[in-house]
């Protein structure tokens, strides 16, 4: 039996030997599979990458750090400051860009999809360099084409200087393509793609703010430039952000389905407790009100009857309050509704009050307040464009346009007159607008400015050398010290002598 299928197999193969090499290419073609990889194909990708977000616990994980949100599940409240994850030190998502550029049809495609790659890299170098201090940069990515598979750390300055180079050449690209396909985000509207790559470069910049006198980076006068000059966000239209389907992968990160943990998020007080001092309705749209103020007799639309609980809890006060089930879950309307509100990586809110800081420290000839109003506007719009007009998902309490004029209004005539209250309060209105939007960058707001002023509990911290600190970096991946530990052990030389600790200050904090 086994001789005859031998045989068979042998006649088959000289069978196909007989057919002519276009017929083998013919029935070995997949109709369902592309024979060749396009631009738009890896263009879909990159954007997806950049812009999408974890779901479920994943998806919270940024707002313990930010004090956003008060986990229930064991000690997770509390950030713990560990190594940098592998795959994100290894940039994952740009090591095939430039195949983008290389596939183009076009030339003014080519400057098209070389505008994405230069912004795709910019946005992750940047994640990057924040995240831990110095990184390969120059070295970086090169392994294949300049066989460079050990790349030396460049200190941070010149990866920043890189960064705002590579923002630069991505806008004068733009200028200069054509509306390119594969773009899930703005339909390949190089307008948009112009107003992103400018507003973010702001964004940048002000995390610079220490470093404002510096002569290489001028940042006042990159700041003034590209306000003064170039496209930049005009409206919540131009948000960076997924607008999320009730399809399979695509529903809000936080949806119920498959979620199993929604019985840990707490709205912490230090949302809840900022909302309830200005009687600011954006508490009826974060949160719900507690159960045991609602049975005692309150209305949900009482402030009052809204109780944050502070991430700086041990776990065992935390169980405690968890067990009186006196306290704010969030509001239904990040775990009813498939398509949730879109998830936004940065938005105009954002940008308005990056702005008033530039203006407050006379970066741009502009009022910092009428900014500041912009800004804490915006994301009032955003929260109610994106929100079915319900109580369920208000508590009775909706922003219409007269509440939101009266509110920010109110904000606007409250805004401090010194310099570091001015700053206090445009970083808070910033904080309070990323409820569960734009990730860590309340994080890097903080550890610059001090503010918002959140509450440290040493009894709770998980920084063993400062507890009475939140750390300022992560470790360098471990992977790093074993495949390239000449380098990173240069890196951490340079900076932090020679020890890989989370509480000392980058270049960028100096």
């Amino acid at each position: 039996m086994k001789m005859k299928k031998r045989y068979l197999a042998i006649a088959f193969l000289a069978a196909l030997q007989s057919v002519g090499c276009s017929k083998f290419d013919e029935i070995n073609k997949n109709p369902e599979t592309p024979e060749k990889v396009k631009s738009s194909m890896i263009a879909t990708r990159v954007i997806i990458h950049i812009a999408n977000q974890p779901g479920q616990k994943d998806f919270m994980r940024p707002y313990f750090l930010t004090k956003a949100i008060t986990w229930g599940e064991m000690a997770d409240q509390n950030y713990q400051f560990n190594s940098l994850g592998t795959q994100t030190m290894s940039l994952v998502g740009l090591n095939d860009v430039q195949y983008m550029v290389d596939y183009a049809g076009t030339e003014k495609l080519k400057s098209s999809y070389k505008a994405l790659m230069h912004f795709a890299r910019a946005f992750r170098f940047y994640e990057l360099t924040m995240a831990l201090g110095d990184i390969p940069y120059k070295d970086a990515l090169v392994g294949e084409s300049d066989k460079v598979y050990f790349p030396k750390y460049d200190t941070q300055k010149d990866v920043f200087l890189g960064i705002l180079n590579e923002l630069e050449q991505a806008d004068a690209l733009f200028a200069a393509g054509d509306k390119f396909e594969g773009d899930p985000m703005f339909a390949g509207d190089l307008t948009k793609w112009r107003k992103l790559t400018n507003s973010f470069a702001l964004s940048i910049l002000i995390q610079l703010s220490k470093k404002a006198d510096d002569a290489d980076l001028k940042v006042k006068e990159r700041f003034n430039t590209i306000f003064t000059s170039k496209p930049i966000f005009a409206s919540n239209a131009d948000n960076f952000q997924l607008i999320r389907s009730d399809k399979s992968g695509q529903a809000y990160p936080f949806y119920k389905v498959g979620n199993n943990n929604l019985i840990y998020p707490i709205v912490s007080d230090e949302i809840i407790d900022r909302l309830k001092a200005t009687k600011d309705r954006r508490l009826f749209y974060y949160a719900k009100p507690s159960p045991v103020k609602i049975s005692g007799g309150m209305n949900a639309t009482n402030y009052d009857a809204y109780v944050g609980v502070s991430p700086s809890l041990t776990y065992g006060d935390l169980a405690t309050v968890r067990a009186s089930n006196d306290y704010s879950k969030l509001n239904d309307r990040y775990t009813e509704i498939p398509t949730g509100e879109p998830t936004q990586q940065y938005s105009y809110a954002h940008m308005c009050f990056v702005i008033a800081e530039a203006a407050t420290r006379g970066w741009v000839a502009q009022s910092d307040v009428e900014w500041y109003k912009k800004g804490i506007e915006a994301g009032m719009k955003f929260i109610v464009d994106n929100t079915p007009n319900t109580s369920q998902f208000h508590q009775g309490m909706p922003m219409d346009q007269s509440y939101i004029t009266t509110a920010v209004n109110a904000y606007g005539a409250t805004f401090p007159t010194a310099l570091d209250k001015k700053i206090e309060a445009i970083i808070t209105q910033k904080f309070l607008a990323s409820f569960l939007q734009g990730r860590i960058t309340p994080y890097y707001d903080y550890r610059r400015t001090g503010y918002p002023k959140w509450k440290i509990n040493p009894a709770s911290s998980l920084n063993v050398d400062a507890p009475d600190k939140i750390p300022t970096r992560w470790r360098y991946p471990a992977v790093e010290f074993e495949q390239n530990g000449a380098n990173v052990g240069e890196a951490l030389q340079r900076q932090y002598s020679g020890t890989d600790d989370p509480n000392q200050l980058m270049w960028i904090l100096k």
